[in-house]
């Protein structure tokens, strides 16, 4: 990289977003850079099937799928460069030119940026959470919930998204432990009360996993009451779901572009346009709704678009 030479295209991110951005600006012959930062492919590398992208009727490994996206790339001559961007000074000005600080040791100039660095979702920060991910463990009723059909499953937390993940694991699961860690929902009132009406869903409220059973893969967890410390108990289920929440991987951007109250990145309605021109977001960074790889690869493509209507 040369720190005289201005390009058009930089994307910071590398799952479907990101990939999804770098096809269709090359396609555009933007000749984009793509940095593929601390996890090359995104959440995606730690799913062990995919089994609801489009074209892929006997399903994918989420590690194959982001490889697939990655050579694609490549075949349309993106240059992928696994470095982490370290910070990004944004212009202010309709066609200013921008600067993406790599690993704090080189910079590089560019008219047009594209972020899709993703979520990372909230951990409960117990033993065997990380190890048993795609094995049980999930973050994504959407994504995984299939695999249990018929079976007993849990979920973790009190908020929309929780009782949401329940609402969709009551239909194809036999039963549903839904663990809330204080004696209230922080959820909405009509959530609250589809939820009530599902005969298949078990509400613990007060309650907080305290170990997580299984070597190779989940086979249960060991759960606590917290006004009775005393009374533990164990559920087997091969599904545990946790859903309290993610963080939007918008750190180097704070105060440098517009972020509602969690972190994420506001676009304009309609488009991937953020507040600052030339820069566009896609994928889970500025969208808190859906966080799925087929939307996300779906917004990285308008950002392309975007972008290259910008620049002309």
């Amino acid at each position: 990289m040369s720190k005289e030479k201005i390009v058009d295209c930089v994307i910071i991110g590398s799952g479907p977003a990101g990939y999804s951005a770098a096809i269709y600006a090359a396609r555009a012959d933007l000749n984009p850079i793509l940095f593929s930062g601390l996890q090359p492919g995104g959440q995606l590398i730690s799913t062990t099937n995919v089994d609801n992208y489009l074209g892929f009727p006997v399903g994918i490994s989420g590690k194959e799928l982001m490889e697939n996206c990655k050579k694609q790339a490549e075949r349309f001559n993106v240059e992928i460069i696994h470095k982490n961007v370290s910070e990004v000074h944004f212009s202010n000005q309709k066609g200013g030119i921008h600067s993406i600080n790599v690993e704090n040791k080189e910079s590089i100039k560019s008219k047009g940026i594209i972020i899709a660095t993703g979520s990372r979702p909230k951990f409960l920060e117990i033993e065997k959470e990380k190890k048993l991910m795609g094995l049980g463990v999930s973050f994504c009723a959407t994504c995984d919930g299939f695999f249990h059909k018929g079976k007993d499953v849990a979920v973790v937390g009190g908020g929309d998204t929780a009782l949401e993940e329940a609402s969709y694991l009551s239909k194809i699961c036999r039963n549903v432990y839904l663990l809330v860690r204080k004696n209230y929902f922080r959820a909405s009132k009509s959530l609250q009360n589809s939820l009530l009406k599902k005969k298949n869903i078990n509400i613990l409220f007060g309650h907080r996993i305290i170990e997580i059973i299984g070597d190779n893969f989940l086979e249960g967890i060991k759960i606590m009451n917290n006004n009775n410390q005393s009374n533990s108990k164990i559920l087997f289920i091969s599904g545990l779901f946790i859903a309290i929440g993610h963080f939007p991987n918008t750190d180097i951007f704070q105060k440098k572009l517009s972020l509602d109250e969690r972190g994420y990145i506001l676009v304009e309605k309609g488009s991937t346009r953020t507040n600052k021109p030339g820069v566009f977001a896609a994928g889970d960074v500025q969208d808190p709704i859906y966080r799925q790889a087929i939307t996300s690869a779906g917004s990285g493509c308008m950002a392309a678009l975007d972008l290259e209507r910008y620049l002309s």
